[in-house]
């Protein structure tokens, strides 16, 4: 603690005269019991608590490490940002974050640097002079890009499409949404047309009311994707509501256990989407490792992540999981009791 207490001084002196510098987390010895932060984009979003499942399960097997799950009550930076404060006043060794801006937190996680913890993010990512491992769920351009593929054969390649987003500062949501757009300019995509672009902030009501937003706008809309597991159980919702199942197709990311029945019911064809589990798994063993200094942020570098095997980090200090799963009629049933 009086290494850390230093720290922050030195910290705070830079930041009089105009400098600063974010300070490099010292290994903690092994005899320590590490505290890691999970800091989600909200409560009460099931996506987040399967995370959470996955971060108590790295920690039961590590052995060594409490988790403390936190979020705000809607997703802001606003309501992140007070938390980081409050975990630097903890002094966690760790925080892992779901970021609800990729700007706003910055700020915030530097001063968590300065002060000796270790910052990392999942799912969601912060600009990379915040953090030092980003775990990205799956890579980007290919969730971008499926996600209008599978669109495009539901509604055979031709109709008007709308998106239903997360929040307008969500990272994750804006690099997916920007494949997306590339995708579209293929050729094959010639008689498709995106017609908007619309935000729930992740809360299902608002979610759902911007599902019936685009009805309305657009009484010709052949369907929807939302990349969001709130946006696109709200929209389905909507669509089974207004009697639209088989005229507005729908696809998105979505957790098996809210578009089980959905999906059985023919409101969404498909959907897909990693193991949420395994992210807060993940995260939790990469920020385990470099607190305990077994493994440094470095590109080319190696982390074990127990079960999952081990990744390795590029030149932005990124890695992911693996590719996203689809569910179908087919199999959503085999694991909605799962997450």
């Amino acid at each position: 603690m009086i290494k850390r207490l230093i720290t922050v001084v030195i910290v705070f002196v830079l930041v009089a005269g105009g400098a600063f510098a974010a300070g490099a987390p010292e290994a903690v010895p092994e005899d320590e019991d590490l505290r890691i932060a999970l800091l989600v984009k909200s409560l009460g979003n099931a996506f987040f608590e399967a995370a959470r499942d996955g971060a108590m399960e790295a920690a039961e097997e590590l052995g060594d490490v409490e988790i403390i799950y936190q979020g705000p009550d809607e997703p802001t930076a606003e309501g992140q940002i007070e938390i980081i404060d409050s975990l630097i006043a903890q002094g966690v060794h760790a925080i892992a974050i779901s970021s609800n801006d990729p700007d706003a937190l910055v700020p915030a996680t530097q001063r968590a640097q300065a002060a000796g913890i270790e910052v990392v993010t999942f799912d969601s990512d912060i600009h990379p002079d915040g953090r030092s491992v980003f775990l990205a769920p799956s890579d980007d351009e290919l969730i971008g890009r499926s996600q209008v593929q599978a669109m495009a054969e539901m509604i055979d390649y031709q109709g008007q499409i709308a998106i239903l987003s997360a929040s307008a500062t969500a990272t994750n949501q804006n690099i997916w949404i920007e494949y997306m757009q590339q995708e579209l300019e293929e050729p094959e995509y010639s008689d498709m047309e995106l017609v908007d672009i619309v935000y729930g902030d992740d809360l299902s009501d608002q979610s759902y009311r911007e599902a019936m937003g685009l009805f309305s706008s657009y009484p010709d809309l052949a369907g929807i994707i939302s990349p969001t597991t709130v946006g696109v159980a709200a929209t389905a919702r909507a669509i089974e509501d207004e009697g639209l199942v088989g005229q507005v197709q729908l696809t998105g990311l979505g957790l098996p256990s809210e578009m089980s029945q959905y999906v059985q019911d023919g409101v969404s064809q498909q959907v897909a989407l990693w193991n949420p589990i395994e992210l807060g798994y993940g995260i939790t063993y990469i920020a385990y490792h470099l607190v305990r200094g077994n493994a440094e942020a470095a590109p080319g570098a190696v982390i074990p992540l127990g079960e999952l095997g081990e990744v390795e980090l590029d030149e932005e200090l990124v890695t992911f999981v693996g590719e996203p799963f689809v569910f179908d009629a087919s199999n959503i049933a085999d694991f909605e009791d799962i997450y």
